[in-house]
């Protein structure tokens, strides 16, 4: 007899579309929309696997979970959700679910999912496994795996090793793994191993006794002995001396380290999270980087995605920056649409931490208290771009009009190419006109709009939140 799959969601457009999805992949479905039907049938014995939202009618679905269990110890519990944030994902793992799926979700990957729960495992393919705070905000698909993720290794000590461009945010991520885990009340200490000179760093690691070279006045403590039973942060991890590294690897193995010029052994209870831009496997081939050092440290790979790949994410962050930097004193400044729109089409070649300081330099010297797009570009030294021409602007129909705005793109980049996000930005500029019609047209119900657009209407409550507009904005031209 095939399994039977329980799904519990308040959208009735959302259980028929997962009904018939599972159903065609050969399972048995039992649907209710309120908490109190979804443990009536789990206390009835029926399910093999539950797929629940979190916002039900009735009761919080995670909150539903620890009584789930109770009542069947051992049974899959999958959340589903629109509220696409890390501290979703991480309270539907400490609650117990099995897995964590951002709406709108694959429907194929929600059929993978219910594979593993019924096989009792869960996936750890490289390509997956590789109070929020910025970076780690975004509805993103990309962040979502990044919540995911995190979720996923916060309950352990497995030691994590983030990839990612410069400006991402990959401390951020370690201090988030660390804040939401197990060791949250120990120390969180961070080195970085390209901002100390080479003949210092095993003295910075393991500390070092008085005498021990030419300096050292007086006993230090090193940042194992300073992490004790918390986290140590090893970040530019690529830029670790040779010898070094040889050392770190001893540690590692045997949980156990000295002090330069010391005798006594400590033990080092923390755990480990490091963090590179390079490429480790390169600088492995090369006989730069130990490689039996890269796979204890390449345990749970967990890669961050640059700004240029989330960038539907760009308002969220850009608004939560100017927050940041209201709350420091500077003055208090709002974006306009034309400054969102400027914005999405920055390739962010210094990521996050790029977007940052625009932020911080406009609420600092933009002397109205709306920032347009003229503002951004001359904040990006794009002031200065010839202006389109009217004549230019003036297409037959709108494939002429998206063919002249994308040559733009590559009229951009001279010789070169654009980053490779163009399909994301241009769908978002023609989404964002779409949307706003729609919504005008329905007298700004969502109800009706989603279905003029033939979209549920859960993604399209999505589609105004990626793309910074409300009800009211779009109605407005």
């Amino acid at each position: 007899m095939s399994a039977t799959i329980i799904v519990a969601d308040d959208d009735s457009a959302i259980r028929t579309v997962v009904r018939q999805a599972l159903t065609r992949a050969g399972y048995q479905v039992r649907l209710t929309e309120t908490a109190a039907g979804l443990i009536k049938l789990v206390e009835e014995g029926r399910g093999d696997v539950v797929i629940t939202d979190v916002i039900l009618p009735d009761a919080n679905g995670l909150d539903t979970i620890p009584r789930l269990l109770a009542l069947r110890p051992g049974l899959r519990v999958i959340v589903i959700s629109a509220q696409n944030t890390l501290s979703t994902a991480v309270r539907a793992t400490e609650q117990g679910a099995f897995d964590y799926l951002p709406k709108p979700f694959d429907l194929n990957e929600l059929i993978r999912c219910v594979e593993a729960a019924l096989e009792g495992r869960v996936e750890t393919e490289e390509a997956d496994f590789g109070g929020d705070e910025a970076p780690l905000i975004g509805r993103s698909p990309a962040m979502q795996e990044v919540y995911r993720l995190i979720a996923r290794v916060v309950p352990n000590d497995l030691t994590v090793m983030i990839l990612g461009e410069s400006g991402t945010g990959k401390e951020l991520v370690a201090r988030a793994i660390h804040d939401m885990g197990t060791r949250a009340s120990r120390p969180f200490m961070a080195i970085n191993m390209a901002a100390i000179p080479r003949e210092l760093i095993e003295s910075e690691l393991f500390g070092h006794e008085r005498g021990a070279f030419t300096g050292a006045q007086a006993r230090a403590a090193g940042k194992f002995e300073q992490a004790q039973g918390g986290t140590l942060f090893l970040d530019e991890i690529g830029d670790m001396p040779i010898e070094a590294q040889t050392r770190l690897l001893r540690v590692l193995q045997t949980g156990e380290f000295t002090t330069v010029g010391g005798t006594r052994t400590q033990r080092a209870d923390v755990r480990i999270v490091s963090a590179t831009n390079q490429d480790l496997r390169a600088l492995t081939e090369a006989g730069k980087f130990r490689e039996d050092l890269f796979y204890r440290l390449n345990v749970v790979p967990l890669h961050l995605p640059p700004l240029r790949a989330r960038a539907e994410d760009v308002p969220a962050l850009a608004r939560r920056f100017l927050e940041a930097a209201a709350a420091e004193g500077l003055p208090r400044k709002t974006l306009d649409v034309s400054a969102i729109d400027a914005l999405r089409g920055h390739s962010w070649p210094g990521n996050v931490r790029e977007l940052e300081n625009l932020m911080r330099r406009l609420a600092a010297l933009e002397r109205g208290d709306t920032i347009g797009a003229t503002a951004v570009l001359a904040g990006l030294g794009q002031g200065s771009r010839p202006a389109v021409t009217t004549a230019a602007m003036e297409p037959t129909g709108l494939a002429e009009a998206a063919a002249r705005h994308i040559e733009r793109y590559f009229a951009e980049f001279g010789n070169g190419l654009p980053p490779g996000d163009m399909y994301n930005r241009i769908l978002a500029e023609v989404e964002r006109p779409l949307l706003r019609a729609c919504l005008e047209a329905t007298g700004g119900n969502q109800l009706k709009a989603a279905r003029l657009l033939g979209i549920n209407r859960n993604t399209l409550r999505k589609k105004l939140t990626d793309l910074g507009l409300d009800a009211g904005a779009a109605r407005r031209p």
